[in-house]
């Protein structure tokens, strides 16, 4: 069995840790977003329980990654630093059980299982840690954007020579 196979529900139980590194690249849909495959991302794992007794994980990841600007399209640093905690149901009956008496947005409920792949994990908190559109706050110097932008007349441009007087 893997090193990343945990029975989750026993993991929370005996509050397990874990911790390690994982490249890049072995994060495929992580490396997928990243426009360079180098680098780690930096992890931990610990098993608990909640205040009301439901088996817990809580993941954080960290690490650097290159994403491409969306208005620029240049690469842009960007620092994943991230934490949640995830809340073990033994199905999604329950799940949705456990939803409604913890009753908070900021802690996720999944349906845990006995042969859990933490990579897939770790990997989905990373993912979820990227902003949805990333942009850089101010775009460096672009000379081809800046003359694309000079070249092309305003299609308003003409519409001043209509008018009557």
């Amino acid at each position: 069995m893997s090193a990343f196979i945990i029975d989750a529900f026993e993991f929370c139980k005996s509050d397990g840790f874990r911790e390690g590194s994982t490249p890049l690249v072995e994060m495929t849909r992580l490396a997928a977003e990243s426009s360079e495959k180098g680098g780690d991302i930096r992890w931990t794992m610990q098993g608990g329980q909640t205040r009301h007794g439901y088996p817990s994980l809580t993941l954080e990841v960290a690490g650097h990654v290159k994403l491409e600007c969306q208005r620029c399209l240049q690469p842009m640093d960007y620092e994943i630093d991230s934490s949640t905690m995830l809340v073990l149901g033994k199905d999604d009956e329950e799940a949705d059980a456990i939803e409604i008496v913890l009753d908070d947005d900021s802690i996720d409920v999944i349906v845990g299982s006995h042969t859990c792949d933490i990579r897939q994990l770790l990997e989905d908190e990373a993912l979820l840690a990227l902003p949805q559109s990333p942009k850089h706050d101010v775009c460096p110097e672009n000379k081809l954007l800046d003359s694309l932008k000079n070249e092309k007349p305003s299609p308003f441009a003409g519409l001043k020579n209509l008018k009557t007087e």
